[in-house]
């Protein structure tokens, strides 16, 4: 079976291409390298002994898009990660993440619309609840008015794909609100690289720890929290990947209860920022150089998931503890700094 995945060079959509090769599927990846590498395909061939097809494509190109369907008109479900992903960059420059991240899923529908059946998994986030009234949060919990236009850009994304789905017969979707992934695949192959300076907190924590930033800012230590720092659930990357194996099947399997649905990823545990640091202390033996500084507007204090749903109706839990998730980040981090 062909699988179709978006943004397959990227951070989470290497570790699901590959869980994807090693489960016996064949997979297409469509990436335009914007902030990903080719490189990542050698990665992904190490791990998995097969290299996927890669093309490519800009899909803000519509008939580029049009174009790929009528080529691969044997694609059997598509996932799709191919997406811009800065909270900061998303305010400052609203009308590219609008195009890129809204004009895309739109070109990816219309084709897909055109299928006799499609199964597709929305890469979503859990920024679409805004700072929610209970900890831990449900599927069922309101979604806020979103604090960025990265944010909105998730809401809308799956209100088209909601919409789109209740007139379209035979397209299946389902999406999965990710909380905070985090960490590289245990062979050190493949791993988180952001280009310029991280947005995310474990890789600013473990470039600072190999020395490539000087010191790390904790924004913030105010927040009504057990040590002041802001709450979040951080996710291994290949207990992600997983999820989206799993998720894709329900669909293929035809076990979905509905031909959309809404999934919650995470390890349903929270973790504050100190926590964080302190894993990697322990998993590094090094101490963190970081300081307190003031609150980041837009950041909520507290999120973390409710797992239940996914844990019961997809069959699907996270393994890895935080630990074990930032020791990969930091083994991943000293070999690609040529430093372990």
């Amino acid at each position: 079976m062909k699988i179709l995945v978006t943004g397959g060079l990227g951070f989470i959509g290497s570790h699901t291409v590959v869980e994807l090769q090693n489960d016996g599927f064949e997979v297409v990846i469509i990436d335009d390298c914007s902030n990903s590498s080719e490189k990542v395909l050698e990665g992904i061939t190490s791990i998995t002994g097969k290299t996927p097809i890669f093309e490519k494509i800009d899909l803000k190109e519509k008939d580029d898009v049009a174009d790929f369907f009528k080529r691969y008109h044997d694609i059997t479900g598509v996932i799709h990660f191919a997406a811009s992903k800065a909270v900061g960059e998303s305010v400052e420059n609203p009308l590219l993440y609008y195009e890129n991240n809204i004009g895309t899923l739109v070109y990816m529908l219309k084709e897909l619309s055109k299928k006799e059946r499609s199964n597709f998994i929305f890469s979503s986030s859990c920024t679409v609840y805004g700072q929610a009234d209970e900890m831990p949060i449900t599927e069922s919990a309101p979604v806020k008015v979103a604090e960025s236009p990265y944010g909105n850009t998730k809401q809308m994304g799956e209100e088209i794909i909601a919409d789109t789905c209740k007139v379209t017969q035979g397209l299946n979707a389902i999406a999965l609100r990710y909380f905070n992934p985090m960490g590289a695949h245990p062979s050190a192959e493949i791993g988180e690289l952001p280009l310029g300076v991280p947005q995310n907190l474990v890789p600013f924590i473990t470039q600072t720890g190999v020395g490539l930033r000087d010191e790390l800012s904790v924004y913030g230590n105010d927040y009504p929290t057990k040590d002041g720092t802001a709450v979040r659930d951080y996710i291994y990357v290949v207990d992600l990947a997983k999820a989206h194996v799993i998720a894709l099947k329900r669909l293929m399997e035809g076990k979905n209860q509905s031909n959309y649905e809404v999934f919650n990823v995470g390890t349903g545990t929270g973790s504050s920022v100190l926590e964080v640091i302190q894993s990697f202390e322990r998993v590094s033996g090094k101490k963190l150089n970081y300081k307190i500084v003031d609150r980041r507007p837009g950041d909520v204090i507290s999120a973390y998931a409710d797992t239940a749903k996914a844990n019961e109706e997809l069959g699907w839990k996270s393994e890895y503890t935080l630990d074990q998730a930032m020791k990969s980040a930091w083994v991943w981090e000293q070999k690609v700094r040529n430093k372990s």
